[in-house]
Protein backbone atom coordinates (compact mmCIF):
# COMPACT_ATOMS: atom_id res chain seq x y z
CA UNK A 1 0.00 0.00 0.00
CA UNK A 2 2.52 2.40 -1.15
CA UNK A 3 2.41 6.32 -0.73
CA UNK A 4 -1.16 7.49 -1.16
CA UNK A 5 -2.81 4.32 -0.64
CA UNK A 6 -0.55 3.72 2.73
CA UNK A 7 -1.58 7.41 3.70
CA UNK A 8 -5.18 7.11 3.03
CA UNK A 9 -5.45 3.55 4.81
CA UNK A 10 -3.52 5.36 7.79
CA UNK A 11 -5.34 8.47 7.96
CA UNK A 12 -9.36 6.76 7.52
CA UNK A 13 -8.23 3.51 9.97
CA UNK A 14 -10.71 3.54 12.85
CA UNK A 15 -9.47 -0.29 13.97
CA UNK A 16 -6.25 -0.17 15.96
CA UNK A 17 -5.13 3.09 16.88
CA UNK A 18 -3.58 4.26 13.17
CA UNK A 19 -5.47 7.28 13.64
CA UNK A 20 -3.24 8.11 16.44
CA UNK A 21 -0.32 7.36 14.42
CA UNK A 22 -1.35 9.97 11.76
CA UNK A 23 -1.42 12.51 13.86
CA UNK A 24 1.80 11.74 15.85
CA UNK A 25 4.24 12.27 12.73
CA UNK A 26 2.58 12.47 9.47
CA UNK A 27 0.45 14.77 7.76
CA UNK A 28 -3.10 13.97 6.52
CA UNK A 29 -3.42 12.88 2.81
CA UNK A 30 -7.06 11.49 2.63
CA UNK A 31 -8.24 12.64 5.95
CA UNK A 32 -4.48 4.88 8.79
CA UNK A 33 -10.78 2.74 10.60
CA UNK A 34 -19.39 7.10 11.59
CA UNK A 35 -21.24 4.04 10.54
CA UNK A 36 -22.22 2.41 7.13
CA UNK A 37 -25.53 1.16 5.00
CA UNK A 38 -26.47 2.42 1.92
CA UNK A 39 -28.88 4.99 1.87
CA UNK A 40 -30.81 6.05 -1.52
CA UNK A 41 -30.03 10.09 -0.81
CA UNK A 42 -30.06 10.81 -4.64
CA UNK A 43 -31.85 7.90 -6.17
CA UNK A 44 -29.99 5.53 -8.81
CA UNK A 45 -27.42 5.58 -10.38
CA UNK A 46 -28.66 5.78 -13.87
CA UNK A 47 -31.61 8.74 -13.09
CA UNK A 48 -31.23 12.35 -14.00
CA UNK A 49 -29.02 14.74 -11.95
CA UNK A 50 -30.57 15.52 -8.35
CA UNK A 51 -30.42 19.34 -6.88
CA UNK A 52 -27.64 19.43 -4.20
CA UNK A 53 -28.87 19.09 -0.57
CA UNK A 54 -29.26 22.45 0.74
CA UNK A 55 -29.02 21.06 4.12
CA UNK A 56 -26.20 18.95 5.55
CA UNK A 57 -26.89 15.67 4.35
CA UNK A 58 -27.80 12.95 6.62
CA UNK A 59 -24.88 10.24 7.62
CA UNK A 60 -26.50 6.70 6.40
CA UNK A 61 -27.65 4.78 8.08
CA UNK A 62 -28.22 7.29 11.00
CA UNK A 63 -24.80 7.90 11.29
CA UNK A 64 -23.56 11.30 12.21
CA UNK A 65 -24.13 13.89 9.49
CA UNK A 66 -22.31 15.99 7.63
CA UNK A 67 -21.33 19.32 9.20
CA UNK A 68 -21.72 21.33 6.34
CA UNK A 69 -18.85 23.20 7.04
CA UNK A 70 -15.76 24.30 4.66
CA UNK A 71 -12.63 21.38 5.14
CA UNK A 72 -9.97 22.50 7.09
CA UNK A 73 -7.38 21.87 4.41
CA UNK A 74 -8.51 24.79 2.42
CA UNK A 75 -8.86 23.34 -0.76
CA UNK A 76 -10.88 24.48 -3.62
CA UNK A 77 -12.97 21.23 -3.82
CA UNK A 78 -13.32 21.25 -0.16
CA UNK A 79 -15.64 24.02 0.43
CA UNK A 80 -18.72 23.89 1.99
CA UNK A 81 -20.44 24.88 -1.83
CA UNK A 82 -18.30 22.47 -4.23
CA UNK A 83 -18.63 19.73 -1.64
CA UNK A 84 -22.72 19.86 -2.43
CA UNK A 85 -22.14 20.77 -6.05
CA UNK A 86 -20.21 17.49 -6.33
CA UNK A 87 -22.69 15.21 -4.49
CA UNK A 88 -25.59 16.88 -6.78
CA UNK A 89 -23.77 15.32 -9.62
CA UNK A 90 -22.74 11.87 -7.88
CA UNK A 91 -25.02 9.88 -10.01
CA UNK A 92 -23.84 11.02 -12.99
CA UNK A 93 -20.27 11.26 -11.97
CA UNK A 94 -20.24 7.03 -10.97
CA UNK A 95 -22.60 6.27 -14.29
CA UNK A 96 -19.39 8.32 -15.82
CA UNK A 97 -16.92 5.64 -14.94
CA UNK A 98 -18.55 2.86 -16.52
CA UNK A 99 -16.33 2.99 -19.31
CA UNK A 100 -13.51 3.24 -17.42
CA UNK A 101 -14.85 -0.02 -15.69
CA UNK A 102 -15.53 -1.72 -19.01
CA UNK A 103 -11.72 -1.96 -20.08
CA UNK A 104 -11.15 -3.38 -16.84
CA UNK A 105 -13.50 -6.66 -18.19
CA UNK A 106 -16.30 -5.58 -15.59
CA UNK A 107 -19.31 -6.49 -17.24
CA UNK A 108 -22.27 -3.91 -17.24
CA UNK A 109 -24.79 -6.35 -15.37
CA UNK A 110 -22.09 -6.44 -12.67
CA UNK A 111 -21.31 -2.34 -12.80
CA UNK A 112 -25.32 -1.72 -12.52
CA UNK A 113 -25.93 -4.43 -10.02
CA UNK A 114 -23.03 -3.01 -7.24
CA UNK A 115 -23.57 0.43 -8.23
CA UNK A 116 -27.47 1.14 -7.96
CA UNK A 117 -28.60 2.68 -5.07
CA UNK A 118 -25.10 4.02 -4.77
CA UNK A 119 -25.25 8.06 -2.62
CA UNK A 120 -22.48 10.05 -1.48
CA UNK A 121 -21.90 9.17 2.35
CA UNK A 122 -20.67 13.06 2.80
CA UNK A 123 -19.71 12.61 6.51
CA UNK A 124 -16.45 11.64 5.15
CA UNK A 125 -15.61 15.21 4.28
CA UNK A 126 -15.31 16.19 7.58
CA UNK A 127 -13.11 12.79 8.01
CA UNK A 128 -11.17 13.48 5.14
CA UNK A 129 -10.23 17.34 6.61
CA UNK A 130 -10.54 16.33 10.12
CA UNK A 131 -7.21 18.01 12.33
CA UNK A 132 -7.24 16.70 15.61
CA UNK A 133 -6.14 19.37 18.28
CA UNK A 134 -5.15 16.82 20.67
CA UNK A 135 -2.81 14.12 19.67
CA UNK A 136 -1.23 11.03 21.63
CA UNK A 137 2.48 10.67 22.86
CA UNK A 138 4.26 7.66 21.09
CA UNK A 139 4.36 6.33 24.43
CA UNK A 140 0.99 6.48 24.74
CA UNK A 141 0.11 5.15 21.25
CA UNK A 142 2.58 2.27 22.64
CA UNK A 143 0.53 1.39 25.54
CA UNK A 144 -2.65 1.43 23.58
CA UNK A 145 -1.33 -0.60 20.73
CA UNK A 146 1.16 -3.11 22.41
CA UNK A 147 -1.05 -4.38 26.02
CA UNK A 148 -1.63 -8.07 27.75
CA UNK A 149 -5.00 -8.53 26.34
CA UNK A 150 -4.06 -7.66 22.86
CA UNK A 151 -0.89 -10.25 23.13
CA UNK A 152 -2.48 -12.96 24.76
CA UNK A 153 -5.01 -12.59 21.66
CA UNK A 154 -2.38 -12.72 19.25
CA UNK A 155 -0.47 -15.60 21.08
CA UNK A 156 -3.87 -17.58 20.67
CA UNK A 157 -3.98 -16.75 17.01
CA UNK A 158 -0.38 -17.80 16.22
CA UNK A 159 -1.51 -21.41 17.66
CA UNK A 160 -4.84 -21.62 16.02
CA UNK A 161 -3.25 -20.81 12.85
CA UNK A 162 0.10 -22.43 12.99
CA UNK A 163 -0.18 -24.77 10.22
CA UNK A 164 -1.06 -21.39 7.70
CA UNK A 165 1.54 -19.19 9.53
CA UNK A 166 4.13 -22.74 9.03
CA UNK A 167 3.23 -22.60 4.98
CA UNK A 168 3.23 -19.08 4.48
CA UNK A 169 6.85 -18.69 6.48
CA UNK A 170 7.83 -21.46 4.53
CA UNK A 171 6.62 -20.25 1.23
CA UNK A 172 7.31 -16.49 1.71
CA UNK A 173 10.15 -16.01 4.63
CA UNK A 174 7.94 -13.45 6.01
CA UNK A 175 8.01 -13.98 9.64
CA UNK A 176 4.66 -14.69 11.35
CA UNK A 177 5.02 -12.46 14.25
CA UNK A 178 4.82 -10.06 12.19
CA UNK A 179 1.95 -11.11 10.24
CA UNK A 180 0.34 -11.36 13.56
CA UNK A 181 0.92 -8.05 15.13
CA UNK A 182 -0.32 -6.23 11.46
CA UNK A 183 -3.66 -8.49 12.16
CA UNK A 184 -3.53 -7.07 15.84
CA UNK A 185 -3.06 -3.85 15.84
CA UNK A 186 -5.14 -2.96 12.16
CA UNK A 187 -8.31 -4.55 13.63
CA UNK A 188 -7.62 -6.09 16.85
CA UNK A 189 -7.76 -9.45 15.38
CA UNK A 190 -10.84 -9.05 12.99
CA UNK A 191 -13.51 -7.60 16.12
CA UNK A 192 -12.81 -3.56 14.98
CA UNK A 193 -12.63 -3.58 10.90
CA UNK A 194 -14.67 -0.90 10.20
CA UNK A 195 -18.02 -0.78 9.29
CA UNK A 196 -18.38 1.85 6.07
CA UNK A 197 -19.23 0.18 2.22
CA UNK A 198 -16.01 -0.13 0.29
CA UNK A 199 -18.00 1.12 -2.89
CA UNK A 200 -19.90 3.91 -0.98
CA UNK A 201 -16.82 5.21 0.65
CA UNK A 202 -14.48 5.34 -2.48
CA UNK A 203 -17.39 6.31 -4.88
CA UNK A 204 -17.86 9.09 -2.81
CA UNK A 205 -14.08 10.07 -2.86
CA UNK A 206 -14.17 9.30 -6.11
CA UNK A 207 -17.15 12.48 -6.79
CA UNK A 208 -16.32 14.37 -3.71
CA UNK A 209 -13.57 16.19 -2.53
CA UNK A 210 -9.86 16.84 -3.21
CA UNK A 211 -8.80 13.48 -3.87
CA UNK A 212 -11.04 12.34 -7.12
CA UNK A 213 -8.55 10.65 -9.20
CA UNK A 214 -6.83 8.52 -6.79
CA UNK A 215 -9.64 7.28 -5.06
CA UNK A 216 -10.95 6.72 -9.01
CA UNK A 217 -9.03 3.81 -9.35
CA UNK A 218 -9.92 2.76 -5.52
CA UNK A 219 -13.73 2.64 -6.37
CA UNK A 220 -13.07 0.67 -9.97
CA UNK A 221 -10.59 -1.71 -8.43
CA UNK A 222 -13.52 -2.43 -5.97
CA UNK A 223 -15.58 -3.35 -8.75
CA UNK A 224 -13.09 -5.44 -10.07
CA UNK A 225 -12.85 -7.62 -7.17
CA UNK A 226 -16.40 -7.94 -6.70
CA UNK A 227 -16.56 -8.79 -11.02
CA UNK A 228 -13.76 -11.36 -10.04
CA UNK A 229 -15.87 -13.01 -7.58
CA UNK A 230 -13.31 -12.86 -5.01
CA UNK A 231 -15.79 -11.08 -2.29
CA UNK A 232 -18.86 -10.18 -2.23
CA UNK A 233 -20.45 -6.72 -1.58
CA UNK A 234 -21.22 -7.66 2.44
CA UNK A 235 -17.74 -8.32 3.14
CA UNK A 236 -16.19 -5.51 1.72
CA UNK A 237 -16.79 -2.79 4.57
CA UNK A 238 -14.04 -1.13 6.76
CA UNK A 239 -12.82 2.54 7.05
CA UNK A 240 -13.99 5.29 5.18
CA UNK A 241 -11.02 5.53 2.98
CA UNK A 242 -11.83 2.02 1.75
CA UNK A 243 -9.61 0.07 3.51
CA UNK A 244 -11.19 -3.43 4.44
CA UNK A 245 -10.44 -6.81 6.32
CA UNK A 246 -8.41 -7.78 8.55
CA UNK A 247 -5.28 -6.87 7.76
CA UNK A 248 -6.71 -3.38 5.83
CA UNK A 249 -6.15 -3.70 2.38
CA UNK A 250 -6.87 -0.78 -0.10
CA UNK A 251 -8.38 -2.40 -3.35
CA UNK A 252 -5.73 -1.46 -5.20
CA UNK A 253 -3.30 -3.43 -2.75
CA UNK A 254 -5.79 -5.87 -2.41
CA UNK A 255 -5.30 -6.74 -7.09
CA UNK A 256 -1.57 -6.18 -5.93
CA UNK A 257 -0.81 -8.51 -3.44
CA UNK A 258 -4.13 -11.01 -2.67
CA UNK A 259 -3.07 -14.52 -3.11
CA UNK A 260 -5.25 -17.49 -3.01
CA UNK A 261 -3.42 -19.43 -0.26
CA UNK A 262 -6.09 -22.78 -0.54
CA UNK A 263 -6.55 -23.16 -3.68
CA UNK A 264 -10.34 -22.72 -3.56
CA UNK A 265 -10.37 -19.85 -6.56
CA UNK A 266 -11.42 -17.14 -4.18
CA UNK A 267 -8.91 -14.35 -2.51
CA UNK A 268 -10.60 -13.98 0.54
CA UNK A 269 -8.44 -12.04 3.17
CA UNK A 270 -11.59 -11.05 5.08
CA UNK A 271 -13.03 -14.45 6.39
CA UNK A 272 -10.29 -16.83 5.31
CA UNK A 273 -7.47 -16.84 7.56
CA UNK A 274 -5.63 -18.95 5.00
CA UNK A 275 -5.73 -16.40 2.25
CA UNK A 276 -5.45 -13.54 4.92
CA UNK A 277 -1.48 -14.45 6.22
CA UNK A 278 -0.99 -15.60 2.54
CA UNK A 279 -1.79 -12.39 1.27
CA UNK A 280 -0.88 -10.05 3.93
CA UNK A 281 3.05 -11.89 3.83
CA UNK A 282 3.04 -11.31 0.28
CA UNK A 283 2.11 -7.51 0.30
CA UNK A 284 5.23 -7.57 3.19
CA UNK A 285 7.57 -9.96 0.36
CA UNK A 286 7.01 -7.94 -2.69
CA UNK A 287 8.27 -4.88 -0.57
CA UNK A 288 11.27 -6.33 -0.03
CA UNK A 289 10.90 -8.10 3.51
CA UNK A 290 14.54 -9.97 3.96
CA UNK A 291 14.19 -13.16 5.63
CA UNK A 292 15.57 -13.90 9.01
CA UNK A 293 16.04 -10.43 9.88
CA UNK A 294 14.85 -8.17 12.98
CA UNK A 295 13.31 -4.47 11.66
CA UNK A 296 15.68 -3.11 14.42
CA UNK A 297 17.30 -2.31 18.11
CA UNK A 298 16.43 -0.48 21.15
CA UNK A 299 19.80 1.90 21.65
CA UNK A 300 21.22 3.80 24.19
CA UNK A 301 22.27 7.17 23.30
CA UNK A 302 25.16 8.57 24.73
CA UNK A 303 25.04 12.29 25.98
CA UNK A 304 26.56 14.92 23.99
CA UNK A 305 25.03 13.04 20.81
CA UNK A 306 25.03 15.12 17.18
CA UNK A 307 21.20 14.27 16.69
CA UNK A 308 21.68 15.79 13.12
CA UNK A 309 22.37 12.16 12.82
CA UNK A 310 19.30 10.85 13.22
CA UNK A 311 17.58 10.75 10.36
CA UNK A 312 16.03 8.32 7.60
CA UNK A 313 18.38 9.66 5.05
CA UNK A 314 21.54 9.15 6.93
CA UNK A 315 22.15 5.66 6.86
CA UNK A 316 25.46 4.25 8.32
CA UNK A 317 26.66 0.40 9.08
CA UNK A 318 25.83 -0.94 12.42
CA UNK A 319 29.42 -0.97 13.16
CA UNK A 320 29.76 2.79 12.62
CA UNK A 321 26.69 3.73 14.87
CA UNK A 322 28.89 1.98 17.47
CA UNK A 323 31.91 3.76 17.26
CA UNK A 324 29.65 6.61 17.85
CA UNK A 325 28.63 5.37 21.18
CA UNK A 326 25.25 3.45 20.32
CA UNK A 327 24.80 -0.09 22.35
CA UNK A 328 22.30 -2.11 23.09
CA UNK A 329 20.13 -1.60 26.77
CA UNK A 330 21.24 -4.88 27.45
CA UNK A 331 24.74 -5.01 26.69
CA UNK A 332 23.99 -7.67 23.86
CA UNK A 333 25.85 -7.65 21.03
CA UNK A 334 24.52 -6.50 17.03
CA UNK A 335 24.43 -9.69 15.32
CA UNK A 336 25.28 -7.97 12.28
CA UNK A 337 27.32 -4.96 12.68
CA UNK A 338 27.61 -4.74 8.46
CA UNK A 339 23.78 -3.74 8.31
CA UNK A 340 23.21 -0.67 7.63
CA UNK A 341 20.30 1.20 9.66
CA UNK A 342 19.58 4.51 10.29
CA UNK A 343 18.84 6.34 13.36
CA UNK A 344 15.04 7.35 14.84
CA UNK A 345 14.90 9.03 18.61
CA UNK A 346 11.16 9.72 18.36
CA UNK A 347 11.10 11.47 21.73
CA UNK A 348 14.52 12.94 21.63
CA UNK A 349 17.30 13.19 23.68
CA UNK A 350 15.26 12.49 26.36
CA UNK A 351 14.18 9.03 25.46
CA UNK A 352 15.13 5.69 24.12
CA UNK A 353 16.85 5.54 20.46
CA UNK A 354 16.46 2.83 17.54
CA UNK A 355 18.60 1.81 14.79
CA UNK A 356 15.80 0.73 12.02
CA UNK A 357 16.97 -2.07 9.07
CA UNK A 358 15.00 -2.83 6.32
CA UNK A 359 12.49 -4.35 7.36
CA UNK A 360 11.23 -1.34 9.48
CA UNK A 361 11.52 0.65 5.95
CA UNK A 362 8.82 -2.18 4.25
CA UNK A 363 6.77 -2.27 7.49
CA UNK A 364 6.72 1.65 6.91
CA UNK A 365 5.75 0.87 3.25
CA UNK A 366 2.67 -0.57 4.96
CA UNK A 367 1.73 2.30 6.84
CA UNK A 368 4.29 5.15 6.69
CA UNK A 369 3.84 6.09 10.15
CA UNK A 370 6.72 5.96 11.73
CA UNK A 371 5.26 5.52 15.03
CA UNK A 372 2.84 2.47 13.94
CA UNK A 373 5.97 0.70 12.26
CA UNK A 374 7.47 0.92 15.46
CA UNK A 375 4.17 -0.44 17.58
CA UNK A 376 4.47 -3.50 14.90
CA UNK A 377 7.77 -3.98 15.78
CA UNK A 378 7.57 -4.03 18.99
CA UNK A 379 4.67 -5.80 19.23
CA UNK A 380 5.62 -8.84 17.33
CA UNK A 381 8.77 -9.05 19.47
CA UNK A 382 6.78 -9.09 22.32
CA UNK A 383 4.36 -11.87 20.73
CA UNK A 384 7.41 -13.43 20.15
CA UNK A 385 8.65 -13.58 23.72
CA UNK A 386 10.89 -10.36 23.72
CA UNK A 387 10.68 -7.74 26.87
CA UNK A 388 8.89 -4.60 26.90
CA UNK A 389 11.59 -1.26 25.82
CA UNK A 390 13.77 -1.09 28.36
CA UNK A 391 14.78 2.45 28.57
CA UNK A 392 11.82 5.02 30.08
CA UNK A 393 10.08 7.49 27.90
CA UNK A 394 9.64 11.20 29.19
CA UNK A 395 6.08 10.72 30.38
CA UNK A 396 6.46 13.63 31.95
CA UNK A 397 6.22 15.58 28.71
CA UNK A 398 2.79 16.53 27.15
CA UNK A 399 2.16 16.37 23.78
CA UNK A 400 1.63 20.15 22.12
CA UNK A 401 -1.95 20.69 20.89
CA UNK A 402 -2.56 21.67 17.41
CA UNK A 403 -2.40 25.40 18.55
CA UNK A 404 0.93 25.02 19.58
CA UNK A 405 2.25 22.64 16.96
CA UNK A 406 0.83 25.61 14.04
CA UNK A 407 2.18 28.25 16.51
CA UNK A 408 5.65 26.11 16.64
CA UNK A 409 5.57 26.45 12.68
CA UNK A 410 4.50 30.05 12.60
CA UNK A 411 7.65 30.85 15.01
CA UNK A 412 10.27 28.56 13.29
CA UNK A 413 9.63 30.16 9.95
CA UNK A 414 9.50 33.78 11.55
CA UNK A 415 13.15 32.82 12.49
CA UNK A 416 13.42 31.62 8.89
CA UNK A 417 14.20 28.23 9.72
CA UNK A 418 11.15 27.01 8.39
CA UNK A 419 10.00 26.99 4.54
CA UNK A 420 6.84 25.14 4.31
CA UNK A 421 3.13 26.23 5.16
CA UNK A 422 2.38 26.18 8.70
CA UNK A 423 -0.59 24.01 9.29
CA UNK A 424 0.07 22.09 12.66
CA UNK A 425 1.35 18.92 11.42
CA UNK A 426 4.55 17.74 11.80
CA UNK A 427 6.59 15.76 9.17
CA UNK A 428 10.20 15.58 8.24
CA UNK A 429 10.43 19.42 7.29
CA UNK A 430 9.59 20.56 10.40
CA UNK A 431 11.39 18.28 12.19
CA UNK A 432 14.55 19.56 10.40
CA UNK A 433 14.00 23.35 11.15
CA UNK A 434 13.19 22.69 14.54
CA UNK A 435 16.76 20.75 14.84
CA UNK A 436 18.17 23.50 12.93
CA UNK A 437 16.97 25.58 15.65
CA UNK A 438 17.82 23.73 18.44
CA UNK A 439 21.60 23.81 17.33
CA UNK A 440 21.35 27.74 16.72
CA UNK A 441 20.59 27.96 20.77
CA UNK A 442 23.09 25.54 21.75
CA UNK A 443 20.51 22.46 23.42
CA UNK A 444 20.54 18.66 21.68
CA UNK A 445 19.12 19.24 17.84
CA UNK A 446 16.90 16.23 18.38
CA UNK A 447 13.51 17.56 16.50
CA UNK A 448 11.43 16.42 19.81
CA UNK A 449 8.29 19.36 20.13
CA UNK A 450 8.25 19.95 23.39
CA UNK A 451 6.58 22.76 25.58
CA UNK A 452 9.86 23.84 26.30
CA UNK A 453 11.44 24.42 22.98
CA UNK A 454 8.11 26.45 22.10
CA UNK A 455 8.42 28.76 25.28
CA UNK A 456 12.37 29.14 23.85
CA UNK A 457 10.48 30.18 20.63
CA UNK A 458 8.77 32.50 22.32
CA UNK A 459 11.81 34.17 23.72
CA UNK A 460 10.96 32.96 27.27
Amino acid sequence: MQSMAGLAKRAASVTGGVMIAAALLLPPCAHAQAQNGLSNLFGGIFSGSNPAPSQPAPGPGGAQPWSGEDGASGHPLMTAAAIREAAGNFNHCVAGMWPDAARRGITQDNFQRFTAGLSPDLRIMDLMDSQPEFTKSIWDYLDILVNDNRLAKGREVLAKYKAQFDATERATGVDRYIIAAIWGIESNYSTQMGDRSVLQSTATLACVGRRQAYFKDEFLSALEILNRGDLRPEQMRGSWAGAFGPTQFMPTAFKRFAVDGDGDGRRDVVDNPTDLIASTANNLKKDGWQSGQTWGFEVVVPQGFNYMLADRAKAMTIAQWEKLGLKRPTGQPFPHPAEKAYLLAPAGAQGPGFLMLQNYRVIMKYNPAEAYALAIGHFADRLRGGQPFVQPWPRQERELSRTERLELQQLLAQRGFYKGTPDGQFGGQTREALRNFQASIGVPADGFASSDVLDRLRGR
